[in-house]
């Protein structure tokens, strides 16, 4: 059964951390592109950051450079993203996304509540 279960968000004061985790069982999850996307309420769904399958390449979206991160752990089956000095804007539902480049195959997770709030 192919599943891709995220973990991690919560409620974080502005500037603070947090460390996504999303996991991922019943295919090869290392030879995919793994992603990190979020939707806020009354927006569309928006790209994060990206992995490779080689892990040699990661791509992120100009509002979180310099403070999100994204890095896996093929031994886990796991990819993650730090997020740090987070913004009130940062609050949506973020989502944990792989997709096989060469057979189209997609995989979305359930999504994880990140509320940036004082």
């Amino acid at each position: 059964q192919v599943q891709l279960v995220e973990s991690g968000g919560g409620l974080v004061q502005p500037g603070g951390s947090l460390r996504l985790e999303c996991t991922a069982s019943g295919f090869t999850f290392r030879r995919y592109t793994r992603s990190w996307y979020r939707q806020a309420p009354g927006k569309e769904r928006e790209l994060v950051a990206s992995i490779t399958s080689t892990g040699g390449s990661t791509n992120y979206a100009d509002s979180v450079k310099g403070r999100f991160t994204i890095s896996s752990d093929n031994a886990k089956n796991t990819v993650y993203l730090q997020m740090s000095s987070l913004k009130p804007e940062d609050t949506a539902v973020y989502y944990c996304n792989a997709v096989h480049r060469l057979f189209g195959n997609v995989y979305w997770g359930q999504g994880t509540q990140v509320t940036v709030s004082s």
